[in-house]
Formats: C-alpha cells, structure tokens, sequence
C-alpha cells in the first residue's frame, strides 16, 4: 500500500520532535523484516555510524545524536559500528547508553584485529565504552583473521555477551572467500556491499537466502560516488509510481526489492538525510518489472 505521508511531512516531523527533544517517543513503526536464526524483526533502515562517529572529534555529540534520534524516531534500531578511537566511541557509547534510547537500539560491532587475544581485548574495550554487557551483534570484519577470530565470537555468544555472530566483505574480492565459509558455517549474519549501481552481490544474496542468513548492506550510495555519478541526471518521472523523489530513495527501494536483504545501512551526518533515507521504508517496493527498469536507466546514466 502506498504510504500517505510525503518526503516535507517526514522531514518536518523530525525537525518538530528535535526541537521537542523527544524523538524516540513519537517513534513511527517502520516496516521490518526477519532474522531467520530467530524469527526477531529489525527495521528495514539502520545506520551506519562510521562517518557520523569520526566527525565527533570535529563537531562535537551534537549531530550524530540528532542522526541517532531521527532514526529510532522514523523507525529504525540498526546502528553498525566500526573500530575507532577510544575517545569518538566513549562519546558514542554516551549517546547510544542514553536512557530513552538504550533498549531501543540494535548495536552492532565488527573486530577487524590480528590475533585472538587482540579481539578479545577489543571486545571487551568496546564493552565498557559502550556501556553494554552483550552486544546485539559482533561481526568478523572484512574477514580479516577469520580462522581466530570466529572462535572467538563463538564463545562471545556461549556466554551471553553476543546475542548474534556475523562477518562482513566490504569488497567484492572477498566473496568467493565468503561464499567457503557460510557453506561450511551458518553465521547469523552476514554484511556486504550493494545497490543499484553495485550488483555484484546479487548471486551471493540467493545463497545468503538459501542458507537461512539475514544480510545488512552497506554502501548504498557507495560512499558518496552513486550522487556525483547522477549529479546531471533528472530523476526520472515514472519514479513517482514507486513514490520516489530522490536519488537516496530510489537506490533503496531497489535494495529492498531483492528479499534476501534484512536491513540497508545508510550512513549520513545530517539528521534531515536520515529521515530523508528512512522515509524510503514506507514506500511501495519495487516490482521485477520496475526493478529491470531502474538497471538499465543507471547502466545508461
């Protein structure tokens, strides 16, 4: 069903409710989807706090705050996080430990270290700064020393500090390794790249779903190149059948028009974007139809 409420409604919302200071209480329920290790729903929009984290050290709480607010006010819990400094992620590990946000929040984490004492001890820094007994998901990052690294993250979850283990591949080189390891291993989750200007992934999302994995996507404007790529480039008018009027919106409904996909990571500093990208949730998704249409005008863009 089409949703009634426009891109202006959203984004004055949000701008009311940060004024108010009272975003998570006017939280809207955002469609979600199903991790089948367990049957939870997560929100289909989630951020990832990469940029928003590292531009504390310039600009102060304030603006990832607001970003974090936005979300959770239009929906969404997923929040990804990458290892930083000790000082950005205490400062993050504030906002996200606030008392109107903590519960509603899906923390995930990603070790991206050599040697298995090296993960533990980062696990376990991140613990404290973030201010958690459990994390609600620890990923092995970029594969990077799986073979230590995942018994590790095995024993995080025997214990209760994990309640779901993953690994990302951030580059599309990494997935024939990928592919080796959840034919032998059944993650809960897995993250990798997509969009509609990154298809590479598409074949790996049908095992991904085949297997019984929920999937996070990361870079669904590919860090900032998929807007200067259509810089020049009209939207085109048969967008408006899917409700569509921005490029940001358009990339995401055609990710979540591939099932396999649990939950799309955008990653913004501006709160405003934020309600921009999460307002894409309530849109119609795409058809097969529609989905071939919105290939072939990027191929040709």
């Amino acid at each position: 069903m089409h949703s009634t409420f426009t891109r202006r409604d959203v984004l004055a919302a949000a701008a009311a409710a940060v004024v108010a200071g009272d975003l998570v209480a006017q939280a809207r329920v955002m469609p979600a989807r199903p991790i089948p290790t367990t049957g939870e729903t997560l929100p289909i929009i989630g951020l990832g706090s990469t940029r928003p984290v590292t531009a504390i050290a310039e600009r102060g709480p304030g603006p990832v705050e607001a970003v974090v607010r936005t979300l959770v006010e239009q929906g969404g819990r997923v929040v990804d996080t990458w290892p930083r400094s000790e000082a950005n992620d205490g400062a993050f590990g504030r906002i996200i430990s606030a008392r109107d946000l903590r519960e509603r929040l899906f923390v995930t984490i990603n070790l991206e270290q050599q040697g298995a004492q090296a993960g533990r001890e980062h696990f376990e820094r991140t613990l404290r700064l973030y201010q958690r007994e459990t994390i609600d998901l620890v990923n092995v990052g970029s594969l990077i020393d799986l073979d230590a690294q995942w018994p590790n993250l095995r024993a995080f979850k025997d214990k209760g500090q994990a309640r779901y283990i993953g690994v990302t591949a951030a580059q599309a080189a990494l997935y024939g390794q990928l592919e080796e390891f959840v034919k032998r291993e059944r993650p809960d989750f897995v993250e990798i790249n997509y969009s509609v200007t990154e298809r590479d992934a598409e074949p790996l999302l049908r095992l991904l779903a085949d297997r019984g994995i929920a999937v996070l996507i990361s870079r669904p404007f590919m860090n900032g190149a998929y807007f200067e790529r259509l810089a020049n480039v009209p939207l085109p008018p048969w967008a408006a059948e899917l409700g569509c009027d921005s490029w940001a919106q358009f990339s995401l409904q055609y990710i979540f028009a591939n099932p396999a996909v649990t939950c799309v990571l955008t990653e913004t500093t501006s709160a405003e974007h934020m309600a921009e990208n999460a307002l894409a949730a309530f849109l119609p998704t795409p058809s097969e139809a529609m989905s071939v249409r919105m290939r072939q005008l990027i191929d040709a863009a």
